[in-house]
């Protein structure tokens, strides 16, 4: 099992950001992302870009983030007491889109990874992350196609992993005070470390790849779709 690579995980997620935002772009056919890169006065930054206007997307944000540090606030290690007296560091990709025609689905998703460590003892770590979907009129197509692209995302993976992993979605965003779903669900995944870090990192990324190939055809194929002030 290889070691961790943080580097490589780090540039993944600028490429994948870099990737999604070209994707977002060419479908809006107008609007641009505009970039703003912050840092963290405790250790790290990130690169935020924001498209706002567009002829599609009302407001898109794909944001990169890195944080790190000498120790984990107490808030964290109250939970996970294993991390207490290490170091730790953190990326990961967000991203939430609102278009303006509302038959084009809302959609969030977020790929990120952990990683904690302590000279002389072994680094704890996992990733994370998934996406949905949220319509505001649900059309059959469109959740079909956002559902075999989720599970494609995994059958290289096992059987198993989608079905798991689409349920903890739904479980994960179920609205108690409201009895319902968010939306139609997707994936979700997390402390997910068990496979090793290489195949671990694989799936994160196939998870980060497929979640334009979900969500760009369910636009291209609403965004004429015409709508009024109903």
């Amino acid at each position: 099992m290889s070691a961790p690579d943080i580097n490589a995980v780090k540039e993944y997620l600028l490429r994948l950001q870099s990737n999604i935002c070209y994707e977002l772009e060419t479908e809006d056919n107008g609007g641009q992302f505009i970039e703003d890169t912050w840092e963290r006065e405790q250790g790290g930054g990130g690169r935020t870009r924001v498209l706002t206007d567009g002829k599609v997307f009302e407001q898109a944000g794909v944001n990169f983030s890195q944080v790190f540090g000498d120790q984990m606030p107490a808030s964290a290690t109250a939970h996970r007491p294993e991390l207490a007296g290490r170091n730790f560091h953190a990326m990961g990709i967000s991203l939430v889109i609102h278009p303006r025609n509302p038959y084009i689905p809302t959609s969030h998703a977020n790929v990120r990874f952990f990683i904690a460590e302590k000279e002389g003892e072994e680094p704890i770590w996992w990733f994370g992350g998934g996406f949905d979907l949220t319509p505001y009129y649900p059309f059959a197509d469109d959740v079909v196609h956002w559902h075999r692209v989720s599970r494609e995302a995994c059958t290289s993976f096992g059987k198993d992993i989608y079905p798991k992993y689409k349920k903890w979605c739904d479980e994960y965003f179920y609205l108690k005070h409201r009895d319902e779903t968010r939306g139609v669900g997707g994936l979700f995944f997390d402390d997910l470390n068990e496979w090793g870090f290489d195949k671990s990192f694989a799936f994160m990324q196939s998870v980060g790849n497929h979640f334009i190939l979900a969500y760009r055809p369910i636009v291209s194929r609403r965004k004429d779709t015409e709508y009024g002030p109903r």
